[in-house]
């Protein structure tokens, strides 16, 4: 049984954002790997995604996102000083504004969140490693 390609996608509307939302869905994150950078107007995220593409169950692979076009970011229940800590994704979702651009928020597990205004939609997730085995599969309440 072939192991799935490595994902290399790309969100410019709300739809795009939907599938790399669900892609990213139980990814884990340290809080020391959410970096925005003013001048260049880039927010990246590296995490741990869970593979739930294909038939790659209880793997991990470490992947990268980029958003583009960032004018300001805002975090809610998200202690910038625990930069070791380890928190959960939830959901990447579109807020549309003045078009093209809005705000994309990362929603995570303890109802923390991030907040990204942005002139357009633009942003990239790309698995930069290779997979290895997960501890334990995500569970979640019924």
């Amino acid at each position: 049984m072939a192991k799935p390609e490595a994902l290399r996608l790309l969100a410019e509307d709300a739809e795009d954002l939907a599938i790399i939302s669900a892609a990213l869905q139980d990814a884990l994150v340290r809080i020391g790997d959410i970096a925005f950078d003013g001048p260049s107007r880039r927010l990246t995220v590296a995490c741990n995604r869970y593979r739930w593409e294909g038939d790659a169950r209880k793997e991990r692979v470490r992947s990268g996102l980029q958003l583009g076009g960032v004018m300001s970011v805002q975090s809610r229940n998200l202690r910038r000083d625990a930069k070791a800590a380890v928190i959960e994704l939830l959901a990447v979702t579109f807020e549309p504004g003045e078009a093209p651009g809005g705000a994309v928020v990362f929603t995570f597990a303890g109802g923390g969140d991030l907040r990204a205004e942005v002139e357009c939609l633009d942003l990239v997730l790309a698995d930069v490693s290779p997979p290895w085995t997960a501890r334990r599969a995500p569970a979640h309440d019924s």
